[in-house]
């Protein structure tokens, strides 16, 4: 049999994403193990794992080096891989949001200054609007933007808004909601569509038990 080859997001998230896989029939035992192994196998569920960076999973699936994966919706909005969205898994739910110090108040008339490391999620929201925007890419710790004055606003990944509060932050906007998906490579898709369309199904029913 052909084996299913399964890009895992590393982390939390994909321990929460494993458990459904495994419950759903498609566990592979060797994956509990401690050890540095990359890759696990099981023939008898034909799946084949591995552990990538979160950001990278999607890379991997594109690129045809897995059939399938999870992805959180932040990546595939930033990123638009050219890959099918086959599930919404219901876990890692979060929003895309934008934050700023409380008490502010949006001056149209100038050009709003945004900190973010989701460029194409924020020049895409603010274009829906018609909002002109100064974009200062960063990578980590963006809630100090505002706060120092290099920026007005930031848009991020809001889970419990704990972080903000802490800052004297808020969420003045919610652009969209987060959650993982399974996606899939669309060469792969076709040529294991049966082994494919059998996982979705089984997921789709742990899924909906998590809405």
């Amino acid at each position: 049999m052909d084996m299913l080859n399964i890009a895992l997001p590393k982390g939390r998230l994909g321990e929460k994403v494993y458990d459904m896989f495994e419950s759903a029939g498609f566990g592979c035992p060797s994956i509990r193990e401690p050890g540095r192994k990359l890759i696990f196998e099981n023939e008898e569920t034909g799946v084949r794992y591995f552990w990538a960076k979160p950001s990278d999973v999607a890379i991997y699936v594109e690129r045809g080096a897995a059939d399938i994966g999870v992805a959180g919706k932040d990546i595939l909005l930033e990123y638009s891989p050219d890959v099918y969205e086959l599930l919404d898994l219901n876990i890692g739910k979060c929003r895309m949001a934008v934050a700023a110090p409380a008490g502010f108040r949006d001056d149209r008339r100038k050009t709003l200054k945004v900190a973010t490391k989701f460029t194409n999620i924020a020049s895409n929201y603010y274009n829906s609007l018609g909002r002109d925007i100064d974009i200062v890419h960063l990578n980590g710790s963006i809630e100090i933007a505002p706060i120092l004055g290099l920026t007005d606003v930031i848009v991020d990944i809001v889970e419990t808004g704990a972080t903000l509060r802490e800052n004297n932050l808020e969420v003045i906007e919610t652009i969209v909601p987060i959650s993982a998906r399974l996606i899939a490579n669309k060469s792969g898709f076709r040529f294991k569509s049966e082994s494919i369309e059998k996982l979705v199904n089984k997921l789709s029913e742990k899924a909906e038990i998590r809405q």
